[in-house]
Parts: C-alpha cells; sequence; structure tokens
C-alpha cells in the first residue's frame, strides 16, 4: 500500500474520516515541507510530510507482515518522536487501535494494560529494553525505516475486514478510581470530529513550528498532533529529559525555531525562576497554549511582564473529549483577576451547566457542574460499562433524544459575558503536572502495603510548586508504617477492613499528636512507584496515630494537611 492509495484528496478541500488521513492530509499539499523538527545533540533533525508518509507506509508494510489488521490493538511503547508518529499512523492505517504508554511506565502497570485489553502486539521503541509479556502477544520494536520481529503474533480467527470511523483509533488509560487505570476509547470520528473544532480556533498557521512538551500516553500529545499537522505546521516533539531542565528545553526551542510551545503549567516554574532572561529573549516565540491544571497568576503575570507581545491560551477539557474550549488570556492579566476564563466551547461543541438535580442553571454567577455536548465524544472506559454510563448524562433540555453528555465533574459559573469559570470538582480527581489522578487509586495501593491500616491521600497547591501529592498512614498497631514492601491477599484485605474502624476511632483533635515524616518515607514511595506512574506517587508521606473526622465524619482534610 503506497501513502497515495491511502491519503484523501489535498489538504484544505479534505474529507478524511479517519486519523491517519487528517493528519497525512497536508502531505498531497506541503510535501516537502517539515511535519516534524526533533532538537538532536547538534542541531535539528527534519522529518518532512513526504518523508513522514513514506514512514508510514513502511510500518503499515511491517505490522501488516505480523498480521495486524482491522479490529486489532497495538501497545505502543515509545516517547514521542518522527518514528513513533509513523507507528501509530501506521496503526490507523490497519484499523488496529494503538495503546500507548510511556517507557517509563511500571513493569506491572504495563502487565496491567497488557492482560486488560488483550492486544495483538506490543510494539516498542527500537531503544526502549523489552519486558516479558504473555506468549501470545506478539513482540516487535520499530524506527521509522520499518518493523523489526521478535516474536509473531499467535495466531487467532479474522471477522473484521472493512474500518468504520466508529472503530476506536487509540485507547488511552488514565488513573481510574477502581484501583486499576482506566482506558478511554476514542473512535476516529470523535477525533477528527475534535480536530476539525479545534482548528476553526485558528491557533496556528501552516508556518507554525509547536512544540509538544507532552509524553505520547498523554492525550495532550495527540492534540498537539492533530494541531500542528491539521494545519500543515511541524510539530517539535520534546522529550522528558529535555523539558526537566530550563537550559536544555529553551535551547531547543530556539534552535527549532519553535514558535508556539504547548503544554502544562508548571513546565514554566523552572524557567520562570532560573532562565527568565532566555525567555525574554526568545524572539521566534509568540504562543503559549497551557493546559491541564492552573497556571498560578503570580508565575502568568511574571511572563506577560517579560513577553508583553505572547499569545496566552488556555485550552480546557478532558480526555474523554480531547478538549473543550480555547480561551485567550487578556494582555494584561487584570490586577483583580483571581480566576481564568475557560471561554466557551470551540465550534461544534457546547457546555452547559446543571445544579445537583440535574436541572439547567442559567443565572450569571450561579456554580453547577460542566455537561459537554460533543461530537468529540468518547465510546466508553475499556471493559467498564457501569463507569461509562456514570460519565454520560442524558441530555437536560430534551431527555427523550437518548442523546448523551459528557458529565465533566468540573465545577463553574458563567460571567455576565457567557464565558464559563472553574470553581472545583464534585469528586476526588485531581492534575498532576497535567495528568489526571484519582486519588482513590493512590489510597488503594497504599492500602495493599503491609501493615497499613489506613490512608488519606490529598492533593495540595503550593504556588510556584504546583499541586503536591500528600499521603497520611495510619500503620496497624504494633506495627510502623510501611513496615513491609511486600503485600498479599490477605494483608490487603486486612487492611481495608481496619481503615474505617481506625477513622472513626480517630477524633479531630487527638491526631496530630505524635504526626511526622514517617522513618520509612522512602520504602513507602518505593511501593508505590511498582505500580503507579511517577506523578502518581506522593511526594509528601507523613505517619499519623488515626485519621481526624470532621463532625460529619468525614476525614478532615484541613487537619490533615495542617501537619505538613
Amino acid at each position: 500500500m503506497t501513502h497515495g492509495d491511502r491519503l484523501s484528496p489535498p489538504y484544505g478541500a479534505s474529507p478524511a474520516e479517519f486519523l491517519h488521513e487528517f493528519l497525512l492530509a497536508a502531505a498531497a499539499t506541503f510535501p516537502d515541507r517539515p511535519a516534524v523538527i526533533e532538537p538532536a545533540d547538534s542541531g535539528t533533525l527534519e522529518t518532512t510530510y513526504r518523508e513522514l508518509a513514506t514512514a508510514v507506509d513502511a510500518l503499515t508494510e511491517g505490522l501488516a507482515a505480523l498480521g495486524v489488521g482491522v479490529g486489532d490493538r497495538v501497545v505502543l511503547e515509545a516517547d514521542a518522536s518522527a518514528a513513533a508518529l509513523a507507528a501509530l499512523l501506521a496503526c490507523s492505517t490497519l484499523g488496529a487501535a494503538f495503546i500507548p504508554v510511556s517507557p517509563q511506565t511500571p513493569r506491572e502497570r504495563l502487565l496491567s494494560i497488557v492482560a486488560a485489553t488483550d492486544p495483538v502486539l506490543h510494539l516498542r521503541d527500537a531503544g526502549t529494553p523489552g519486558t516479558e509479556l504473555p506468549a501470545a502477544t506478539g513482540t516487535a520494536t520499530f524506527t521509522a525505516a520499518g518493523v523489526s520481529a521478535e516474536r509473531t503474533p499467535a495466531p487467532r480467527p479474522r471477522r473484521r475486514t472493512e474500518r468504520s470511523v466508529t472503530d476506536p483509533a487509540y485507547v488511552i488509560f488514565t488513573s481510574g478510581t477502581t484501583g486499576r487505570p482506566k482506558g478511554v476509547v476514542m473512535s476516529h470520528r470523535a477525533v477528527v470530529a475534535f480536530y476539525r473544532g479545534m482548528l476553526a480556533e485558528r491557533l496556528v498557521t501552516e508556518h507554525d513550528r509547536v512544540a509538544s512538551t507532552s509524553p505520547l500516553q498523554f492525550d495532550f500529545s495527540l492534540l498537539n498532533f492533530g494541531m500542528a499537522l491539521g494545519a500543515g505546521a511541524a510539530v517539535v516533539p520534546l522529550k522528558p529529559e529535555v523539558v526537566r531542565w530550563p537550559r536544555r528545553f529553551l535551547s531547543a526551542l530556539h534552535e527549532a525555531g519553535v514558535t508556539q510551545v504547548n503544554g502544562v503549567p508548571s513546565l514554566w516554574t523552572s524557567v520562570l525562576r532560573r532562565d527568565a532572561g532566555r525567555l525574554a529573549a526568545l524572539g521566534s516565540l509568540r504562543t503559549i497554549l497551557f493546559c491541564g491544571e492552573k497556571f498560578p497568576l503570580p508565575q502568568l503575570r511574571r511572563v506577560q511582564e517579560l513577553r508583553p507581545d505572547l499569545r496566552i491560551v488556555n485550552c480546557y477539557g478532558s480526555t474523554e473529549s480531547m478538549a473543550a474550549s480555547f480561551a485567550e488570556v487578556p494582555r494584561p492579566l487584570p490586577a483583580d483577576e483571581t480566576d481564568l476564563s475557560i471561554g466557551v466551547a470551540h465550534p461544534g461543541a457546547e457546555m452547559l451547566l446543571v445544579d445537583a438535580d440535574g436541572r439547567v442553571v442559567d443565572e450569571p454567577y450561579a456554580t453547577g457542574e460542566i455537561l459537554l455536548r460533543t461530537p468529540a465524544l468518547f465510546s466508553g472506559y475499556w471493559d467498564d460499562p457501569e463507569a461509562t454510563r456514570a460519565a454520560l448524562a442524558p441530555d437536560p433540555l430534551e431527555p427523550r433524544s437518548g442523546q448523551p453528555l459528557l458529565r465533566t465533574g468540573d465545577l463553574a459559573y458563567r460571567d455576565p459575558s457567557g464565558a464559563f469559570r472553574l470553581t472545583g470538582r464534585t469528586d476526588s480527581q485531581v492534575q498532576i503536572r497535567g495528568n489526571r489522578v484519582e486519588l482513590g487509586e493512590v489510597e488503594r495501593r497504599l492500602l495493599e502495603l503491609a501493615g497499613t491500616a489506613a490512608v488519606a491521600v490529598f492533593a495540595e497547591e503550593r504556588g510556584a510548586e504546583g499541586t503536591v501529592l500528600c499521603a497520611f498512614v495510619v500503620p496497624e498497631p504494633g506495627t510502623g508504617a510501611g513496615a513491609s514492601a511486600s503485600a498479599s491477599a490477605s494483608a490487603s484485605a486486612g487492611a481495608n477492613a481496619g481503615a474505617g474502624a481506625s477513622a472513626s476511632a480517630g477524633a479531630s483533635a487527638g491526631a496530630g499528636a505524635g504526626a511526622g515524616a514517617s522513618a520509612d518515607a522512602a520504602r513507602v514511595r518505593a511501593f508505590c512507584a511498582e505500580t503507579l506512574p511517577a506523578y502518581m506517587v506522593p511526594q509528601e508521606v507523613r505517619s499519623v496515630p488515626a485519621l481526624p473526622v470532621t463532625a460529619n465524619g468525614k476525614t478532615d482534610r484541613a487537619a490533615l494537611l495542617a501537619l505538613l
């Protein structure tokens, strides 16, 4: 199969319906323009649209030779790069859903994703070490030149031959409330609908170079691919080790001639602290787009002081719809501004507010939960119909239609202009460096630690430091918190059984006695890191004799955080 067979009509007139068609459409109009620009030790490596399409062809042929086809799933383990982009587009071309994971994903978490999704193939970047997987799962490595098979997938019946736009394009795993990762399934139709709505916002032009600072398994990276390639621009994927260090980060932006940086606000914290002058001198940069967490207003004002010409865009949304809105931050930010506007939904989508009883909230300044009406709605959570039902709501304007809307879990109000402004959450979900974290999943992992009777995990906002996960651990009588890093089913069951008794026994006043940093805090964190990604490992761990409770019997968050 050649890219000429696969591509739709020229960019700008394309009726592309599938993910790969949409992202490769510009190859017909701008074949020799850079599609991907990767910072290297000396200069940059550019991959043109023509070269990207050629790489997709090579990877498509390699995957097809291994039997990958319509309806299959492929775990794709890699950092964002031109080759990784070609690999996911090759999966899309064949009708297989890709499941992106990071090379830094803990082994146990990777195995749980493989067990849940039953992929036909584990495909990893050629520089990534392998992991022992079930015998039925094939394994292979890839470069832009093609696929190298290690173990051929087990034979299976082939019952699908025709691709459908309603098929899953990808499954992205996020933190889940049940203690296991939650797989968000997005169809080709949903992803392409989002890309069209986003591009209608005119955030980039074909001449832009858009830096993507998010890991491949974070759907923000897929947003960045769509924003850049959908407009015929170039995407500049930055690896974690580049983003982590301000000088390397800014040097990479300079060398690649980046005009727009998309990422979480926390990536600017170290830049402002250590290299503010280099940011001010970064002449090519015209736009910062942020998403995933609040941008601390003092830092935002500092960025505007350094670069009053910068366009700053607040992107709001969730993995279940990729994103929902894009709002430009006023220049300059008003002195009395306390919370940023998230604007209104992108073209083709709509946000509305409902109260606790599901009634529509119309009045300015009245708070309600945001419901999202969008053609970019996810298909559901992988193998979790109950959670899928809980995430959807009937249309409150016409419930007889059967049209589902997304319950975002975000509380907001409308200002007099009609723009939405966030006020909080309806649940325990938080954002850590742009990654969604369900506190319940962290708590469940901690309860598996032998010698643990009860736990409470909270997120604390610490200004320039960002959001920090704090864990409070109640040891079982006669043990120390984190006394053992091994867990068994009986220990886990015992810990869960004792949690309620410990919480009810702990009065609101007495929990602070003897509280302090556990001597085993490092061991507790290491235990968490065996199954949880780094951003879900508590940064603060405290041992407490009991969990304080409020008058209504809930864990007293304020009393615990006061111990830090």
